[in-house]
């Protein structure tokens, strides 16, 4: 049947209604509240079951998939708006920087060589499919959309399905382990904060009282000119449009250069940015509701993705993916409870179970398990990472955007030692340089949690 503009209302009127139940669902069920489990998660699994692919109950099209690919556009495109430029890596954040990196670095590098040498000889996957758990883990949701999508657009069919398969396993992993780490730590005493309870509006996901409710953002204009949220995401849909067009006149020039939609978006979201500087004026956009429009188009990502797995693919690979997920996580309680407190000493519950949460899932997902054994973050994880985070950064944009332009120029091999020898070298280099604290010390120091993201 033709594709037509009611079948992309009922695509997104069906996830809307799932999402809305998705919440109302952690606002009462008490375990959702003790996981953690994000509304567009709950959304995404009950899509999936519901729709064609299992019980075939929701008449979703078969286009839901490619949602994904200009959703991610659109947050790529956020981020070049709202991102910060400026600042360094200050002295007290170089531990944090060296831990974020390295582990971010050696699980993109170890595991697309592992891909290589175990997974392909022994069951004959492609050269991409050791990739499949950076993508999910420490990527999340937004690098399975970006690199998924790009890759089947040069017929990889399975990418997106098995990238989001990763991400709903590593979102998985991270809380239970995580909540199952940080009861250990408070028990045991290795908790330097005052143990605490969540704050119910975090458990159950809804501010009762209006006063607390935060603002989603300022109004840059008067609303009897353009409506402020109308000018925003104007801007941001006409970037993503001219990366869209850039992107065909360049296929039009040279038949064999792809360049993903995403890319091209944050790309082009720069260029706004700096006409935006040179017309002296930057804050023309607010950041606050760049970010919502970012976030909201994230949680429709995560519902349209993982309602759109394909279980046919997925179960094509599922002893690859079996073994896939236990090595992540091996992986993952390495740098938890070995890497951690050799880079930051006593204290390193609180910042090895922040990283636990972003190595697994996502940072918001190692902010709320943070929250677990540092209730009132005083213990300065935020903070320390918030300042490396600007160093971090160009490593995290950079592996998104390259990782599926290395898959399609045939690189992927070069690309996974680069990665791995990248991660090599800062942790030669942590303790070369004496960054790691000497036997009974503490690396990090207690302090505000200003500049964090």
């Amino acid at each position: 049947m033709e594709y037509t503009p009611y079948d992309l209302l009922i695509d997104f009127g069906w996830i809307s209604l799932l999402l809305i139940v998705g919440n109302v669902l952690r606002n009462r069920i008490h375990l959702l509240q003790q996981l953690l489990l994000p509304a567009p998660i709950t959304a995404g699994l009950i899509g999936l079951v519901l729709g064609p692919e299992v019980l075939g109950w929701i008449n979703f099209s078969d286009q839901i998939g490619t949602y994904t690919t200009l959703l991610i556009a659109v947050v790529f495109a956020s981020m070049a708006y709202s991102m910060d430029l400026g600042g360094s890596v200050a002295k007290g954040a170089r531990n944090m920087w060296a831990f974020s990196t390295t582990m971010f670095m050696f699980q993109w590098g170890l595991f697309i060589l592992i891909g290589i040498f175990l997974f392909k000889p022994l069951f004959g996957t492609e050269d991409w499919f050791g990739m499949m758990l950076p993508v999910g883990f420490v990527g999340g949701f937004g690098t399975a959309a970006a690199v998924g999508s790009s890759l089947e657009g040069v017929g990889a069919e399975a990418a997106s399905s098995l990238g989001f398969t990763s991400a709903t396993v590593g979102t998985l992993v991270a809380i239970i382990g995580g909540v199952i780490v940080a009861n250990w730590g408070i028990r045991t005493g290795r908790a330097s904060q005052l143990a605490g309870e969540l704050p119910e509006e975090l458990r159950k996901g809804y501010i009762e009282k209006e006063d607390d409710r935060p603002s989603i953002g300022k109004a840059t204009t008067n609303p009897s000119a353009i409506e402020p949220l109308a000018l925003h995401g104007g801007f941001i849909v006409f970037s993503v449009l001219i990366a869209y067009l850039v992107n065909q006149f360049i296929g039009n020039q040279f038949e064999n250069v792809s360049i993903p939609l995403f890319a091209m978006s944050f790309v082009i979201g720069l260029l706004g940015r700096l006409v935006l500087n040179l017309f002296k004026r930057p804050n023309y956009l607010d950041r606050e509701t760049v970010t919502t429009i970012s976030g909201a188009a994230t949680d429709y990502l995560i519902a349209f993705g993982i309602a759109s797995i394909v279980p046919a693919a997925v179960a094509q690979y599922w002893l690859e993916l079996l073994i896939l997920f236990a090595l992540g996580t091996v992986f993952c309680l390495f740098y938890l409870f070995v890497m951690a407190p050799m880079f930051f000493g006593k204290k390193w519950l609180e910042r090895g179970i922040f990283g636990w949460g972003w190595a697994t899932a996502a940072v918001a997902t190692g902010i709320a398990l943070l929250k677990m054994v540092d209730p009132k973050l005083r213990s300065g994880t935020l903070n320390e990472y918030g300042v490396a985070y600007v160093g971090f950064a160009p490593f995290e944009i950079g592996m998104t955007i390259m990782a599926p332009i290395a898959v399609i120029a045939g690189f992927t091999g070069g690309f996974g030692w680069i990665s791995f020898a990248i991660a090599a070298v800062i942790t030669i280099a942590a303790f070369a340089l004496k960054w790691v604290p000497v036997k009974g010390e503490t690396a990090g120091r207690a302090g505000s949690v200003g500049g964090a993201r």
